[in-house]
């Protein structure tokens, strides 16, 4: 950030992937491994615990696709992987409310989708 930069708007911006791909895509979706319904239960849980500035959006394909459900979080640019609610509520408590991180569902520089063919 310059001195030039706005403050940003949110102190925390999570896209959440909510592709879809056709049903047996070998790359699978996050969609069809259930990124919509933990999506709405962050946007819900945010909004229940207060939690100001924050935006919880869906995405496209985030090219993670193997790893899904994915999200990421920005500023910071860290990503996850939950499968649960209760992934997502620690997720919420540890990383966005708390600022610290939940390293057994990151994803990170390890975890590279095989070559696309």
């Amino acid at each position: 950030m310059t001195d030039a930069d706005p403050t940003p708007f949110y102190a925390a911006h999570i896209f959440v992937c909510t592709n879809r791909r056709q049903e047996g895509h070998p790359r699978g979706c996050c969609a069809a491994a259930g990124s919509e319904k933990l999506r709405d239960y962050m946007k819900a849980r945010a909004k229940e615990l207060k939690v100001a500035r924050i935006r919880v959006n869906s995405a496209g394909c985030l090219d993670r696709c193997e790893f899904g459900p994915a999200m990421v979080i920005y500023p910071e640019g860290v990503w996850y992987r939950p499968k649960t609610v209760e992934d997502v509520e620690e997720i919420l408590q540890v990383h966005v409310i708390g600022g610290g991180r939940v390293p057994r569902l990151m994803l990170t520089e390890k975890d590279v989708p095989p070559p696309k063919g």
